[in-house]
Parts: C-alpha cells; structure tokens; sequence
C-alpha cells in the first residue's frame, strides 16, 4: 500500500475495538437503504443505496464494503466480479465512508 492509499479507522483494520465494525457500518447503510431519512442534507445517498441494495443486493453491497474499508480496494476495482457498475462501486465506497465517518465521530462525542 502506498502512502496516498486511504486508511479507514473501522475495527478490523486498526484492531480498535472502539472503532466501528464493518458490520456497524453496513448494517448502517442497509438500515437507511430501507428507511431512507427525509429533510437530512445526506438524504439522496439514503435514496441511492435503496437503488443500489435493489438492484445487486445486501450481500453484494456488504462484500464491496469489506473491500474498501478493509481491504483497501479502490471504490470501482471493489465491483470486480460481482457484476455491478464501476459508478454504482464509487456511491457504495462513498456513502460507506460516509457511513464510517459518522460513527467514529459519534464516539468521538462519547
């Protein structure tokens, strides 16, 4: 891994357990997939997971985000073989960090 390579503070890269999971974040991003939140400033990328989780599915959506945020794949290489868009690869690894972010600054807060 090279230095501009992003290094992501979730659990099973840094072996924090006060890091999230992987699992927090996708449960996360399926949980507003379902029940996308209204009036939030990030409310479309609630409303682009639930196309996403759709059209490929939770499973395909949770191995893409193991791959960014653990495996350190870039967002479009982390759709090899899974038979999902490039693009839809970059809003999955988007809103994952997102996702990630949020919850580390929640317990930032603690």
């Amino acid at each position: 891994m090279t230095d501009s390579e992003p290094l992501y503070d979730v659990r099973e890269r840094t072996g924090n357990p006060e890091h999230p999971s992987v699992n927090d974040v996708v449960d996360l991003v399926l949980e507003r997939a379902e029940n996308p939140r209204e009036d939030h400033q990030d409310a479309h990328l609630d409303e682009v997971m639930a196309t996403v989780v759709d059209r490929y599915g939770s499973e395909t959506v949770r191995t893409i985000i193991q791959r960014v945020l653990v495996d350190a794949y870039p967002f479009r290489t982390a759709t090899a073989d899974l038979d999902v868009g490039n693009v839809d690869g970059v809003r999955i690894g988007t809103t994952a960090v997102q996702v990630l972010e949020e919850l580390n600054a929640r317990q930032d807060d603690s």
